[in-house]
Formats: C-alpha cells, sequence, structure tokens
C-alpha cells in the first residue's frame, strides 16, 4: 500500500537530513507504529505520505514515496484527499469549519458524497467517537482532548484507504484514548484501513501495533522483537526487562501473567518504604509568601508577550519566619462559562514543594481550574487565593511574579524567529543572568542550534522550550497543562528531573495532565476533577491505585500492592 523507495528528506537550510535511506513497504491493512525519539522525523515520515512533504513544508525530498501506487512528489494533498487521511499534532490547524457536526460532514462534502452517505457517516462517528453530546458545540469552545477527537472524527468519516495519525491520543483522557485505538483496530480488522501512527505513549498503543517502524534507522518488525532494541519503551516493556520476561510483554494483561516470581521476590516490601520518589516535601515557607525585590523587566514587554502566564523571578525564602500557609488556596469556585458550568464548588489547597496532578476525562474543567488560578478566568462564584492573592482581581504585573503557566498550546508563548531570540527575551523577562533559559533548553532538549525556528521544531520540542522558558523566572507556583504532550521517554525523564528540584527547593506545581506514568512518578497528590467537581483528591499511591482509569502500567501488573513505577521497583529489589 505504501512504498518508500530509499527516500531522504533535507529541509532548507539545514546540512543533513532528517530522514535519510528509508527503503521499506507498509503492507495494506496493517497498523504501523513509528517509534523513536523526539526529532527523528517521525512527522517528516508522515508527512512525505500524506504529500506535505515537501508540498507545503518545503525542502528537497529525494528517492520516491508512493501510496496505492501514487507518487506523492507529483501529487499534491488535494490530490491524494480521497486516499490518505491525515491529522497533525496540532487539533486547531486541521479545522475548517466552527461546529462538530459541519467539521466531521466538510472532508466528504469535498469529495462529493451523497447527502444520506454523508449523514449516516456523521452519526456514526459521533456515536463511535463519543462527541454525539457535542454536535453543535463551536469547536473553539471545546476541551483540547475534545478537538483532538473532532479532528480524528473528520479524518473517519471519508473513509480513506490511508490513515497518517501523529500523535492521536496525546490530548485525550485514559477512556478517551482507549475508544480511538479501539475504532482504528476496527478499521484495520475488518475494513482493511492501512494506518501509519507517531505516538510516543507507547504503553497506550503498542499492544494494537501489528509492525513497529524504529526511527532514525528505519527498521521495521514485530512489535516485540523491535521493543527488545528500541531507544524508547513503555513501563510495561521496562518492567519485562527488569524482571527477565521472555518474550516481552506489550500489554497488561500478557504482564500480569508472568508476574508471579516478581511479587514472590517483592513480597513483605512496601514501597512506601524504599527510598522513593516522589519524596514528600520538607515544610518550609511558600516562596510567594515572602517580601521578595526583583528585577524589573519591561512591564509593557512582560504582559504584551505574556499576558498572565509567565512567572517573575523572587528571592528566595527568609529563614525562619511564620508557619507556612497553603500557597494555593480554593474555596466553594464555581465558574460558569455561557450555558456550561464549568466547576462547580471546588475546593483546593497546594503548599509550597507540593506537586499536584490534576487528572480527569476531557472537558472536566481541568484547564478552566489552572485558568482561575492564573487570572485568566473570573470566577463565578466562591474564591481563588495565590500567595494572598486574588488572581482576577491583581494587577498582573504583581501576579505575574508569583505565578507561571505553560499552556496545552506552547506556540502561545513562542514568537522570536530562532531558539537564541526566545531564550535572550526569557532571561531578559526573567531579570536571570544572561544564558539561563539557554541552560534549560540545552537540559531538556539537547542538540537544538540555537539558530533553529521554533516552528521547525517538534511540537515536543516546542513544548521542551516553552518549559525551559517558563522555568527560567522560577516562579513561586509552576502550573503546566499538558505538560509531556508530544515528550519521548528521554525527555519526560528529563523534566520530572527538573520539576522535582523546584519541588524540593519549594515551588508549587500544579499540573493537568492525562499521562498516569506522569502523576505515578511525580505527584504527592493526585485530584481527579469530573463534571466540575472534585471527586477524589489524596496521595497518589491512594488514588491512582484504586481508580482503574487512572492507574499506571505497573500498578495493574503487581496489584493488590501500590507499585506505582519500573523505578520503585528497581529500588526495591537492589535493597
Amino acid at each position: 500500500m505504501i512504498r518508500f523507495e530509499n527516500v531522504s528528506v533535507t529541509y532548507d537550510g539545514e546540512s543533513a537530513p532528517t530522514l535519510a535511506g528509508v527503503d521499506l513497504t507498509v503492507p495494506e491493512g496493517e497498523l504501523v507504529l513509528l517509534v523513536g525519539p523526539s526529532g527523528v522525523g517521525k512527522s517528516t515520515l508522515l508527512g512525505a505520505v500524506s504529500g506535505l512533504v515537501p508540498h507545503f513544508t518545503g525542502g528537497t525530498l529525494r528517492g520516491r514515496v508512493t501510496v496505492d501506487g501514487r507518487d506523492t512528489r507529483t501529487h499534491p494533498p488535494r490530490e491524494l484527499a480521497d486516499l490518505v487521511g491525515t491529522v497533525g499534532q496540532d487539533p486547531l490547524a486541521h479545522f475548517v469549519t466552527d461546529t462538530v457536526e459541519d467539521e466531521l460532514a466538510y472532508g466528504m462534502e469535498s469529495l462529493g458524497l451523497a447527502p444520506g452517505v454523508m449523514r449516516r457517516r456523521v452519526e456514526e462517528t459521533l456515536d463511535l467517537l463519543g462527541l454525539a453530546d457535542l454536535r453543535d458545540r463551536p469547536i473553539a469552545t471545546l476541551s483540547g482532548g475534545q478537538q483532538q477527537r473532532v479532528a480524528i472524527g473528520s479524518v473517519l468519516t471519508p473513509h480513506p484507504k490511508v490513515l497518517v495519525l501523529d500523535e492521536p491520543t496525546s490530548a485525550l483522557d485514559p477512556s478517551a484514548a482507549e475508544d480511538v485505538l479501539a475504532v482504528l483496530q476496527r478499521l484495520v480488522h475488518d475494513l482493511g484501513t492501512t494506518v501509519l501512527m507517531a505516538e510516543h505513549r507507547l504503553e497506550r498503543v503498542v499492544q494494537y501495533a501489528d509492525q513497529v517502524l524504529l526511527l532514525p534507522d528505519a527498521v521495521m518488525g514485530p512489535p516485540a522483537e523491535m521493543m527488545t532494541v528500541s531507544p524508547v519503551r513503555p513501563p510495561v516493556v521496562a518492567l519485562g526487562r527488569l524482571a527477565g520476561w521472555h518474550p516481552l510483554p506489550l500489554s497488561v494483561r500478557d504482564a500480569r501473567r508472568a508476574a508471579g516470581p516478581l511479587k514472590e521476590r517483592l513480597a513483605g516490601r512496601d514501597p512506601r518504604d524504599q527510598a522513593l520518589r516522589p519524596r514528600t516535601p520538607a515544610p518550609r515557607t511558600p516562596a510567594g509568601l515572602t517580601t521578595a525585590t526583583t528585577r524589573q523587566g519591561t512591564p509593557g514587554r512582560a504582559l504584551s508577550r505574556f499576558g498572565r502566564w509567565r512567572g517573575r523571578a523572587v528571592s528566595p525564602p527568609a529563614s525562619g519566619g511564620a508557619p507556612a500557609q497553603p500557597l494555593v488556596d480554593v474555596r466553594a469556585l464555581g465558574v460558569r462559562r455561557g450555558r456550561v458550568e464549568a466547576l462547580r464548588r471546588v475546593e483546593l489547597t497546594v503548599g509550597a514543594g507540593e506537586t499536584v496532578a490534576l487528572m480527569g476525562r476531557n472537558g472536566a474543567g481541568k484547564s478552566t481550574l489552572l485558568g482561575t488560578l492564573v487570572g485568566m478566568i473570573t470566577p463565578t462564584s466562591g474564591s481563588v487565593r495565590v500567595a494572598g492573592l486574588t488572581p482576577h482581581a491583581t494587577d498582573p504585573r504583581a501576579l505575574i511574579r508569583q505565578v507561571g503557566l505553560v499552556p496545552q498550546e506552547p506556540r502561545d508563548l513562542l514568537y522570536a524567529d530562532t531558539v537564541a531570540a526566545e531564550c535572550a527575551a526569557a532571561d531578559a523577562d526573567a531579570g536571570a543572568a544572561p544564558g539561563t533559559c539557554r541552560a534549560l533548553v540545552s537540559e531538556l532538549l539537547p542538540g537544538v542550534a540555537d539558530e533553529t525556528h521554533p516552528r521547525d521544531l517538534s511540537e515536543g520540542q516546542r513544548l521542551a522550550l516553552a518549559l525551559a522558558v517558563v522555568l527560567t523566572a522560577r516562579p513561586p507556583l509552576l502550573l503546566l497543562d499538558e505538560p509531556t504532550r508530544g515528550l519521548d521517554y528521554a525527555a519526560k525523564a528529563r523534566l520530572v528531573a527538573r520539576l522535582r528540584v523546584l519541588a524540593a527547593e519549594g515551588h508549587a506545581i500544579v499540573l493537568a495532565t492525562h499521562d498516569v506514568e506522569l502523576a505515578a512518578e511525580l505527584a504527592h497528590r493526585v485530584v481527579i476533577v469530573a463534571g466540575g467537581e472534585v471527586v477524589a483528591d489524596g496521595p497518589t499511591a491512594e488514588v491512582v491505585v484504586s481508580s482503574p482509569a487512572f492507574s499506571p502500567q505497573v500498578a495493574k501488573i503487581l496489584a493488590p500492592e501500590p507499585w506505582l513505577t519500573v523505578e520503585q521497583v528497581e529500588e526495591a529489589l537492589r535493597a
């Protein structure tokens, strides 16, 4: 179905090719998963199949890519639209209409399908992806995960022979991700659709794959075989390698069948007795409650660039002082947005040095809650206090010294033409020493040149750059909305290490995430939000182990004991 003949892609201004020497065939009716670190060319390979590379991206494509016999060099995307359906990393860039139902119908209208066929397929897709209640909603009012489901649905309705999906579950909650993957599996098995997918959250998808394509080496083979040599691997595979299981398990079910001997080795050991992370923060005076003198950049520039998102540098907390007070104090919070009651009677406190994960279904209200903490959204009822301030009623120039937000769309924070210029602006705005931001970029995103334009970075790389920009200011309260979207396991490990250091230094961290593995590894507490209400709030091990939807792979494999991460198991076996 898809043939790569010695394909290489080199972008303008780059000395080395992003893809080199790809020579392989993807059979019809197979689900092929692209695996590799961020920046190795996964999105480029997908773009070469859809025709976006090089017709829209520029650069030089050498060799030949054919899809069902059509050469993508001579057939631009519009001439492949009946054959290839594409969903990129950014759903917002995908939409051409205003409402959910219109977006699902648009692709079929472009192909001239009969109205009756269109009506039936729209209804089927609304049901398949759980979008029926959203059919009349403006797309701009949907959460990031809901928008991603709409984008996926819009390419399913024309019934293309080939689906090209770039991070299709990155913004989805675990249940929604399972629904989408079940739909894709039905298309592969029942209709013979060929699916080419790049996804960093391998724990969600690797068990569904027929083949795994490893990049940058462009080696393809069965998933279990490829996982033995892959530089990135999901927790279930990492646990299998640690325990010496053969063949390596790809699913929780396979791992549980092999886990008996490992459970015996761990018997009598308590994860809470190990030198495990995340560690409980030591009591300290919140940095945000101290009187601090900061170097002020140009207020107008800071506000126009960041709105109310980016934090500012503060002096370290004074020694001694009064007992620590909550840095975040939310009481009976309610938010109504039009006809939608986004939050209801929310109670939340967060102390200095504490890391809290907000979890819940798409559209549950997690991003809205973050928006109230940074002053972007005004509460309808109740109260919100951050470092003693009322965010929505506080001058942004005062608020940005206390709180920084990394939004779901990192491009909202990036406006310079190069990574170097972005970092220089971040240093100036934060009053930090020159080179501070660049050092963080090198830590979180090694190998990126100063002259690289942010738009030429992958989604995960842009997110890492935005994180570095915000972390430059070292705000007492750091808010992150889906911070691992697009990050591979190595990049996520670097992020976790940096956030642990910040928490140990007394920074409070609140992150909205669907990444259950991140919550297990990093969070002291998990707060589950459903229908705009807090339905669970407690220590991570207690909350996630009791929740099948939000439980990490290790917890499912080694239940009922509260093991959460491979790191915990490895430390216990060494003890």
